[in-house]
């Protein structure tokens, strides 16, 4: 007992770390935890040791080490997995794709299945249920594996949100279809005519569906009237989840994988006011188990398992990245609105995440026990799919965007992050001056007046990884986290500085960077002081209510920057100058000196009667004869 602590404790250390790891190198976690497992598990023997005299060869070390806790464990971890892939899959999300979109679920689902299913037989030489199994299973395109690869290579509008909604939808349906067909070989047939096991697994089946949607309806119902405070949420949506899981599983042996997708569906249909903070369960806890259950897997691997993967399944690797892929994607977008260089991309970006790996895992032990001996080798093929989509379409999808002519071009813009008066005057000014702005807030009150100026905004947390679906961060080049609350500001920053550079991170000042105030937050939390004034976002509203506006002045060899700082109204603040179209924002750290050519952007107070004998609230240098 006291290894198994102890055990716990290093898959723990592990798998976070290699998510931590992963966050701050950019890169693909699944990289990173398979390669944590397979140092700890078959390089260096770590839990081989934890067993000790126990331990005999040939046995996975990490199952030989947990004993009869180790299906247990994966199958509760696989059940949450797929429930978090249930609950990304809402129907109307999926009427409002592009007729493209829809075409790469269906027909593009089936055609893969069949295609997958023809090559697993024919080549791998897997039995035929096996095959269909297989092929099942890696119809899943992850969105864990995908966004990432489009964070990096900066495609286009229109083929990364094909390939990003694709992985989004595909998820939930890959394992629907792989549990289904798991169900039908591990079904008792033993006992009765042919008849009668056909109308018993319907029936396991009706009702392990039936079990899901009723327990998310009660769910709904009791989220949607109040009957569960807020608090309370997370661990009583997890207590249903395992509710769910082990009543389907009394009627029929793992059927409660089928009853927790078809819940989480039901919850992600439910139109549940709360629907995002439900979501968060799959931040916390499904991340968690996610890192802990792969890191088991892959230290469970032994070299038998990796030295399994032959010719065959090398073959069979390539065929499917090769052929099957972009064959199923052809045929499935004939008439679609879809150019060939589109096709081409999308037919060769498809990587496999960690729903593939953990579901084959979890199958590939029940499958040997009910008389499937092949069942072993989707182990190594599902590591082996894994491995060679992240690297390979890794390494290729930038390069091949550029020669297709699929990468942006479009100039990096601006996300405001907190809406109020101030930072919607702010997004219509940069959108004047043709910058490509996005303002978001969780509050659809403030967000009002950026809708009725015709500013794009983005409802909902920004810290949400379900943001990932619908804000496409390969759009911004900068960041302005502006919100009133200080430490939203700072968390916005640190999370989303490795993806934009810290460079490009500024916020309002949070109460000054004095380490002596006790209210004062480390600058190793923030992002670059927004402003030269470093000041705070209630002086910022202030100064708007007293009639401060935003001004743009073009410099030149008749308007220099010279004249333009020796005119400057006293107390007025630059925010950016665009120099060769590219902006430089004014920040406490880095003091923006103008240059010829430049246009600036500045917040300025109002002249009064008495300083200058005129009243001008007039904000646009652009039409006086001083703007050159």
């Amino acid at each position: 007992m006291e290894n198994i602590v102890v055990a716990v404790t290093v898959i723990g250390i592990l798998g976070v770390g290699a998510q931590w790891l992963a966050w701050r190198l950019n890169l693909p976690a699944i990289v990173l935890m398979a390669i944590a497992g397979i140092l700890a598990g078959p390089t260096f023997g770590l839990f081989k040791a934890m067993v000790g005299d126990g331990y005999t060869d040939g046995l996975a070390p990490v199952e030989a080490l947990f004993g009869d806790f180790y299906r247990p464990l994966i199958g509760i971890a696989v059940a949450v997995i797929l429930f978090e892939g249930g609950l990304t899959l809402n129907f109307s999300e999926i009427r409002g794709l592009s007729k493209g979109i829809r075409r790469l679920v269906f027909p593009g689902v089936p055609i893969a299945w069949g295609f997958g299913t023809i090559a697993a037989h024919y080549i791998a030489g897997l039995s035929f249920p096996i095959a269909v199994l297989f092929a099942g299973i890696m119809v899943v395109t992850g969105p864990t594996v995908i966004i990432p690869l489009l964070r990096q290579s900066k495609l286009s509008a229109r083929p990364a949100k094909i390939l990003k909604w694709e992985g989004i939808v595909n998820d939930p349906i890959g394992a629907l279809l792989a549990v289904f067909v798991y169900e039908v070989l591990t079904f008792d047939t033993t006992h009765g005519s042919g008849t009668q096991i056909a109308a018993a697994l319907f029936i396991g089946t009706l009702l392990a569906v039936l079990f899901g949607f009723c327990i998310g309806q009660v769910i709904a119902h009791l989220f949607r009237n109040g009957h569960v405070p807020e608090y309370l949420k997370p661990p009583v949506l997890l207590t249903s989840v395992l509710l769910c899981f082990e009543l389907a599983n009394q009627f029929q042996d793992e059927a409660g994988l089928l009853s927790v997708t078809v819940m989480g569906v039901t919850l992600a249909n439910a139109k549940i006011a709360s629907i995002n903070e439900l979501r968060h369960f799959k931040e916390n806890i499904t991340i968690l188990l996610v890192s802990g259950v792969f890191v088991m897997l892959t230290a469970n691997l032994t070299w038998d398992t990796l030295q399994a993967i032959d010719g065959r399944m090398i073959a069979l690797i390539l065929v499917m990245l090769f052929i099957v892929r972009p064959a199923a994607v052809f045929l499935s977008t004939v008439g679609s609105d879809l150019p060939l260089k589109e096709r081409l991309l999308v037919g060769w970006i498809a990587p496999r995440g960690i729903v593939a790996v953990a579901v084959s895992s979890f199958f590939a032990t029940s499958l040997v026990a009910n008389g499937h001996p092949d069942g072993a080798k989707l182990i190594p093929l599902a590591f082996g799919m894994v491995f060679a989509t992240v690297v390979l379409h890794g390494f290729t999808i930038s390069p091949l965007a550029k020669i297709l002519g699929l990468a942006s071009r479009e100039k990096p813009g601006v996300l405001i992050v907190g809406a109020s008066v101030w930072s919607v005057g702010l997004a219509v000014k940069l959108k004047e001056l043709d910058i490509n702005v996005t303002l978001a807030d969780s509050s659809w009150r403030r967000l009002r007046p950026a809708r009725l100026a015709n500013i794009p905004t983005y409802y909902g947390e920004i810290l949400s990884e379900v943001t990932e679906h619908h804000l496409d961060f390969n759009r911004f080049g900068y960041l302005l986290a502006v919100s009133g609350n200080e430490s939203h500001n700072a968390l916005v920053c640190t999370d989303l500085a490795p993806e934009l550079g810290r460079t490009q991170i500024f916020q309002v000042n949070a109460r000054g960077k004095n380490e002596e105030n006790r209210q004062a937050m480390s600058h190793t939390l923030q992002g670059k002081t927004f402003l030269h004034s470093a000041v705070n976002i209630d002086d910022l509203l202030r100064r708007h209510y007293l009639g401060w506006t935003y001004q743009r002045t073009k410099l030149s060899d008749e308007y220099t920057p010279e004249t333009y700082l020796k005119d400057a109204r006293e107390g007025q603040d630059i925010i950016l100058v665009i120099r060769k179209g590219v902006l430089i924002f004014a920040s406490e750290e880095l003091r923006v000196k103008p240059e010829i050519g430049d246009t600036v952007l500045a917040y300025v107070p109002p002249v009064s009667v008495d300083d200058k004998g005129t009243d001008t609230n007039n904000a646009d240098k652009e039409d006086s004869p001083k703007s050159g």
